[in-house]
């Protein structure tokens, strides 16, 4: 995790949670903690978000794995999956793709394997997913790495 690449932008929302993982049916699932209290976040509940110092005190303080950007206010968030080899960071094609089209902040989801882009924008009304491609403008946040991909993509 490298907290320097973030964005300031994004560091003075009051957007900020933290997470740990959790099994729900089975799989691990990250769960959003609220940086506050402890106890759960609520994608659908700000007071249950932080500002990036507190969620960055709560993360260390508690041992969590991470910290998590709730998407809303204006903030989109694309999310695609297995699209990256982590031992040679080559990226498929059409990750590649749209990177080059939204030119927004890219950095590596926590498995080493996918992307997460945040952008400015809204989303049309409709599905949110295709494929091993996801986007949301609202009702969920991502988790932040700071891991940035090279210039080269």
């Amino acid at each position: 995790m490298n907290l320097d690449n973030i964005p300031q932008e994004l560091k003075e929302l009051d957007r900020w949670v933290c997470w740990r993982i959790e099994q729900r049916d089975g799989k691990p699932t990250k769960v959003p903690i609220n940086p506050q209290t402890g106890n759960r976040a609520m994608s659908d509940n700000p007071s249950t978000w932080s500002d990036f110092v507190t969620a960055v005190d709560r993360m260390q303080g508690d041992n969590l794995p991470g910290i998590g950007f709730m998407l809303g206010g204006g903030y989109v968030g694309v999310d695609i999956d297995h699209c990256r080899n982590p031992e040679t960071g080559e990226l498929a094609s059409e990750a590649r793709d749209i990177i080059h089209i939204l030119k927004s902040y890219t950095e590596i989801s926590p498995s080493g394997t996918g992307i997460h882009i945040i952008c400015k924008g809204t989303l049309p009304a409709g599905s949110r997913r295709r494929g091993n491609i996801e986007m949301y403008d609202c009702g969920r946040y991502f988790t932040v790495t700071g891991e940035v991909l090279a210039d080269e993509c």
